[in-house]
Parts: structure tokens; C-alpha cells; sequence
């Protein structure tokens, strides 16, 4: 399950959205998120559909790369869905428990569970997509230049930016380990996948010990790594590449525009 997560992996291309500046990319995500959680029409959400998958197309990333960031989801996907199904209420009933009249599933249940579970994989997809396409130091430029006008209020936009971009590279790294951890104990007879979710859950505490020790070390050896470089955040530093807003940013600019347009349309329709 820990190999499936893609969040903080970097897949290498030439796509047009690979092109793109980092921060349009990261401001662009924030709209896509903020439409998602605004929408709430069936016929509004196939669009957003349709859009996501014209976003992975153009990307061009393997789609088993967007799959296997969804396997992780599975359980949260199921308790969510079957929260949504039972415990919100309506006035048409679907089915009703012959022993609980209580327990019942309406027809809003049913439309709320869709949405949440629609708005899961779509929150999941479209972070996703931004890592997938982004390398981690254009990410860290990126968000350092759009925290930067809040240095006046004295916040720290580099240092913010430094610590979310290792804190997303290090996801995949740390699941790579928790992988790993679990070979070398089932091969000394530990189980993990038999019994029911407690029991599996249970036999997973004793990965978090070398895990723990595991991502201090890391953590160190990148201190050690940065300070023998002579990292100083409060000197500036330069860049090797700038970034430079081009036309294919503001295309994707009025596209984005025009589709937000669209949705909010669809949606009032």
C-alpha cells in the first residue's frame, strides 16, 4: 500500500503543463481545489470529470502513476461513502432496515456519498498532478515567490517554502522505508495481512519504532548535508534557472477562467 503513494514524486517530461511556471501551476491548483469543494451538481462534476482527464492527457504522466495514488484511498473512500450513505438524512427513502427503522438510506445519502467520494478522488488527482509535473525545487521557488509579499508582516516565505517542499519530497521516500521495514519483518514471520483491520492495524505498530529512528536519521543527515554547504537562509541565493511566466501560462490562465465560467453556469443550471 505505502509504494502506491505518488504525492511527492517527480515524473520527467515535456509536457505543456511541465512547461508551465511552478507558481501559476500552484495558484491554478488552489482554484481547481476551490471550484471542487463549491460544486455540488452531478452535471457540474462530469465537466469537472472531463476536465481532470483533459489535465492528465496534456500532462502526459502514465495514468498507473494517478491509479496508484488512489489505491491508498480505498479505505478512506469506503468509510466515507458509507458515513455519507447512512447518516444523512432525507425524504425519499431507498431501503430501510427491517430490525432498525433508524437505519435507512435516502436518496440524498446516496447523492452525498457520490459527491464525497467524486471529491475525494479529484482532491487526490489534481494534487497529484501538480507534484508528478513539478520538480521539488521549482515547487520550493514557486511557493517562496508567492509568500513573498507576506515577508512585510515578517513571515518567513523561505523557510515555509523550504520545509512544505521536504516535507512533500520526503512522503515517497518514508514509504519507501515503511516497505521495506515490513519485508524485513515478514521475513521474520510478522504478519500483516491476515486477521481483521484491528489485528492488521495492531501488527503495524511495531513498524513505527524503526520507522521513527529511521526519518530522525534521515532528518540529521539532511541537516549535516545543508549546514557542510554553508545553507543559510537569511543570505540570498541565487538560482541556476529563473522563472519566467510565458504565453502557455497565460493561456492556461484563460482556460482555467473559462472553465470556472463554464462549471459555475452548468451549475446554477
Amino acid at each position: 500500500m505505502f509504494k502506491d503513494i505518488t504525492i511527492g514524486q517527480y515524473v520527467d517530461g515535456n509536457s505543456a503543463i511541465h512547461k508551465m511556471d511552478p507558481r501559476v501551476k500552484i495558484l491554478l491548483s488552489i482554484v481547481y481545489i476551490i471550484i471542487l469543494f463549491v460544486i455540488n451538481s452531478l452535471k457540474a462534476y462530469v465537466v469537472f470529470g472531463a476536465f481532470t482527464l483533459a489535465l492528465i492527457f496534456l500532462s502526459k504522466v502514465p495514468p498507473r502513476y494517478i491509479i496508484k495514488g488512489l489505491k491508498p484511498m480505498l479505505y478512506i473512500l469506503i468509510f466515507t461513502a458509507v458515513i455519507n450513505l447512512f447518516m444523512t438524512g432525507g425524504n425519499t427513502v431507498l431501503w430501510r432496515s427491517a430490525l432498525w427503522s433508524s437505519l435507512k438510506i435516502t436518496k440524498e445519502g446516496t447523492l452525498a456519498a457520490v459527491q464525497m467520494i467524486l471529491r475525494l478522488v479529484f482532491l487526490v488527482t489534481g494534487t497529484s498532478l501538480l507534484t508528478l509535473t513539478t520538480t521539488p525545487i521549482m515547487l520550493t521557488d514557486g511557493i517562496e515567490k508567492l509568500l513573498k509579499p507576506f515577508e512585510i508582516i515578517k513571515v518567513p516565505s523561505h523557510e515555509i517554502a523550504m520545509m512544505m517542499t521536504i516535507a512533500i519530497r520526503f512522503i515517497p521516500t518514508l514509504s519507501e522505508e515503511t516497505e521495506k521495514i515490513m519485508k524485513a519483518q515478514m521475513a521474520r514471520g510478522a504478519d500483516f495481512e491476515s486477521g481483521n483491520i484491528f489485528k492488521r492495524t495492531k501488527a503495524m505498530v511495531p513498524i513505527l519504532v524503526p520507522l521513527f529512528i529511521s526519518a530522525f536519521k534521515r532528518a540529521d543527515d539532511l541537516a549535516i548535508a545543508m549546514d557542510s554547504r554553508c545553507y543559510n537562509s537569511a543570505n540570498k541565493r541565487t538560482r541556476m534557472k529563473q522563472m519566467k511566466m510565458t504565453w502557455l501560462d497565460a493561456v492556461a490562465a484563460a482556460v482555467m477562467v473559462v472553465f470556472c465560467v463554464a462549471v459555475v453556469a452548468i451549475q446554477r443550471v
